[in-house]
């Protein structure tokens, strides 16, 4: 049912040359908004006092991209730009940063590989985009902090929820992904086309819109709680309404949708075919951005509705507009039962009811209005039944509206560009360089040939199908997520072997380092925690205990029953033996050649063997002479590909434990700092899968490999990429870390990499990491967690 009130046009405002591709409410002046356009351009339009048709004015248009302009937000006030900032997204790949007192940007950022298509900014100046490379990034200070990556098609919308650093992404590959600290924690299914549009509604709902023509309410946990259809083709884009409920959206079905308690209770219809993009003004007016260049302003505000001469020149264009029943709009239409004027006599029974009457051999399309109480001429209709014979053309497997033959170079065989006219041309002529592995550059080219040979042409029919919206044939998104099991502990049995185990060091009141437990390192007096003792660490943490006898016992043991191409020879085992009392013992001789060659080797048993051997390679990378020998040049690649494949998610806890504590320890010497800053990305992608595996040890292993990129980047304010996978990894890992030795380190880890870092600091405030460590602040067993938790709690005020 219609509300009390209803929306009528304010204002047209005959803004850009192209089409108007997004809109966004401006932080100042009072009751602006910014639009863009494929005319190049960005625009900022305020209320014009003097006008008496309540219209805008344009105040700045701004100029910056070589290319369309796709998309814009704003970024919220700060003290250094009291006014906001405006950020805008183009074909040219970049974004465009601007402020209100200048034309062009003040900074451009750049790194996406293809059209940047949606923005949306968050807390403390966090920027976040999306793009046809299927990416989605995560901006701060002018650089890119983080991409995210796992959309296998162009990322079509995003969207920053308010609390808890968690990230949207929707894209052409139908779902949406919920990504927190750059990971993804969840992805949504359901919708059965590109997903084009995301909305917050609250801290813990948001909506999509897509080309399937519904509109879905998700929980962030996962549910889809309603779908919402009224759109007869691809929706576009969505916005809420402040009341946090009510919403409206456009779409290709030349309409603007108000959505108020769930119901569609008015739809609006605009003399232009695709109604690309609309936003909500404070004062709850909508702007609406279409194909024709028009910006269109409603209100439902008696005070600010158009003239009668206004309202009645928007009714007439609207009247003259040409509908095509192959966009699936209107539904079949056979002339000779149709009825005539006399059936425009009978009153609507809702706001939006198209009906079709007969004129002479014209068939024209009306809509009820409930608050004017008549029928409204919306157009003429076009081109008879759609059940007219098609000329279209079949091209592997797909009828087209269009089969163009395009040469790319003499001598080289023609390709096939397919193309229907509900098509974007640029998302089209985007597909075929790619799947072609034709340039970038020929983008524009070959757009612009898609439309100059289509002029003229009316849409091809809708796809076939069973109808997604209604009856039997309806989507129901089916839900479930995968859990995965791990494996038993390989070591069992009494007087057992467990590698890289020693003497268990505990903690008691008084005693030195911080770090303590069955797999600390030891350090000079602690003090009480009047002052930071904890963070930053810049030394790094080693795994340095062990027992010779056990490993070396386990060693011989394993050996024996070895496969008999893998067995190592006497002189082989007596090689690591003495090899492991060197590493050991500093103040004997240096390691041979041979000897670590022979380690080499060994460290590639079977996986369901090699845990001993790794175990010393684990304490020999401590050692000077193996660290250099081991992770310099070519030979420190092979090491971390090697400890890299020993860590996959499905692999041997033993084994996944071992490879991080030695990566760990070769922070102890400068060819394997050097190895693990330059593999950081990887080592650390690989690390912070392993937060799922339930095993303590392999915990306190990833939290203490964290720890120490942490150490080696505190003071490299440039680093903020790498800092900011360190927040991730950390973060993501408290999410689900129990034991309180590796809860510790990740605290530590994360002030170690926002210690005197204003940028690392903002980004984590953007992350939620204050509220996610919150929980640690009253931990009072052992004291060093609630202690370091906060101190990082003050850093981060």
């Amino acid at each position: 049912m219609a509300g009390n009130n209803t929306y009528r046009l304010r204002c047209s405002l005959p803004a850009h040359e192209m089409d108007v591709r997004g809109l966004a409410a401006a932080a100042y002046p009072d009751g602006a908004f910014v639009s863009v356009s494929r005319d190049r351009t960005a625009r900022v339009w305020v209320p014009d006092s003097s006008s008496e048709n309540n219209g805008f004015m344009e105040m700045l248009c701004m100029n910056g991209h070589a290319n369309f302009v796709s998309c814009v937000c704003i970024i919220a006030p700060t003290e250094t730009y009291p006014r906001g900032l405006i950020a805008t997204g183009g074909h040219d790949n970049n974004i465009c940063v601007f402020s209100l007192d200048r034309p062009d940007p003040l900074f451009t950022l750049k790194g996406h590989k293809n059209t940047v298509c949606t923005l949306s900014a968050g807390k403390f100046g966090t920027l976040l985009s999306g793009s046809w490379d299927t990416t989605a990034k995560v901006w701060l200070s002018e650089k890119c902090m983080m991409t995210l990556q796992g959309h296998t098609a162009a990322v079509w919308a995003v969207v920053i929820l308010p609390e808890q650093g968690l990230m949207l992404s929707g894209s052409a590959d139908k779902t949406i992904k919920l990504w927190k600290a750059g990971r993804c924690e969840n992805t949504y299914t359901g919708h059965e086309d590109c997903v084009r549009g995301l909305a917050v509604i609250n801290e813990v709902e948001f909506l999509s819109c897509s080309n399937d023509a519904s509109i879905r309410r998700w929980m962030v946990t996962g549910e889809c709680v309603q779908v919402y259809y009224g759109h007869t083709n691809y929706i576009y884009s969505i916005s809420v309404f402040a009341n946090g409920q009510d919403f409206i959206s456009t779409g290709e079905d030349r309409t603007v949708r108000v959505w108020k308690k769930g119901e569609c209770c008015q739809t609006i219809r605009l003399p232009a075919q695709s109604v690309w993009c609309c936003c909500v003004l404070p004062n709850g007016d909508i702007a609406v951005g279409a194909s024709d260049g028009v910006i269109r302003v409603f209100t439902e505000s008696e005070d600010r509705v158009a003239s009668a001469q206004d309202l009645q020149a928007f009714e007439d264009e609207l009247s003259k507009a040409i509908i095509d029943p192959k966009t699936g709009d209107l539904g079949d239409i056979n002339i000779e039962e149709l009825p005539g004027k006399e059936h425009l006599n009978e009153p609507g029974n809702r706001d939006g009811q198209t009906r079709l009457i007969k004129e002479d051999s014209n068939v024209e399309a009306y809509q009820w209005s409930m608050s004017d109480g008549r029928w409204v001429k919306i157009g003429d209709v076009v081109g008879g039944s759609s059940k007219q014979s098609s000329n279209r053309v079949m091209y592997e497997g797909k009828e087209y509206d269009f089969i163009f033959t395009i040469d790319v170079n003499e001598g080289g065989s023609p390709l096939k560009l397919p193309y229907n006219l509900k098509d974007d041309p640029w998302l089209t002529a985007h597909n075929f360089l790619e799947k072609n592995d034709l340039s970038p550059m020929f983008l524009d080219q070959v757009a612009n040939f898609i439309i100059e040979n289509t002029k003229g042409h009316t849409l091809g029919s809708a796809p076939t199908g069973t109808d997604p919206f209604t009856g039997a044939g309806r989507y129901i998104p089916g839900s479930g997520i995968d859990s995965q099991g791990f494996g038993a502990d390989p070591f069992t049995g009494a007087g057992r072997y467990i590698p890289g185990s020693g003497s268990t060091g505990t903690s008691t009141s008084g005693v030195a380092d911080p770090f303590t437990g069955g797999s600390a390192y030891s350090s000079a007096s602690r003090q009480k925690t009047t002052t930071n003792i904890y963070f930053p660490n810049i030394d790094g943490v080693m795994f340095e205990q062990a027992n010779a006898t056990q490993i070396l016992g386990k060693l011989r043991e394993l050996n024996n029953s070895a496969p008999q191409d893998h067995k190592l020879s006497e002189a082989a085992l007596d090689s690591l033996e003495k090899l492991l009392f060197i590493v050991t013992d500093p103040k004997k001789e240096q390691p041979t050649a041979e000897q670590i060659g022979v380690l080499w080797k060994a460290s590639h048993w079977p996986e369901d063997i090699v845990f001993p051997v790794l175990d010393i390679l684990r304490l020999a990378v401590r050692h000077p002479e193996v660290n250099a020998q081991l992770c310099g040049g070519t030979e420190g690649a092979s090491l971390c590909n090697h400890l890299l494949g020993l860590m996959s998610p499905d692999g041997r806890p033993a084994n996944q434990m071992l490879a991080l504590r030695t990566l760990c320890n070769c922070f102890s010497g400068s060819h394997g700092r050097a190895l693990l800053l330059g593999q950081r990305d990887a080592v650390l992608s690989r690390a912070g899968d392993l937060r799922t595996v339930c095993n303590k040890n392999i915990h306190v292993a990833v939290a203490t490999l964290v720890l120490n990129y942490a150490g080696r980047l505190y003071g490299q304010p440039a680093e903020i990429e790498a800092k900011a996978q360190c927040l991730s990894v950390a973060s993501t890992a408290l999410e689900v870390v129990q034991d309180k030795e590796a809860v510790f380190r990740l605290l530590v880890a994360l002030g170690t990499t926002v210690a005197g870092d204003g940028t690392a600091k903002d980004l984590a405030r953007s992350l939620g990491v204050r509220s996610q460590i919150s929980k640690y602040a009253g931990v009072p067993d052992p004291a060093k967690v609630g202690e370091c938790c906060r101190l990082l709690l003050d850093e981060l005020q």
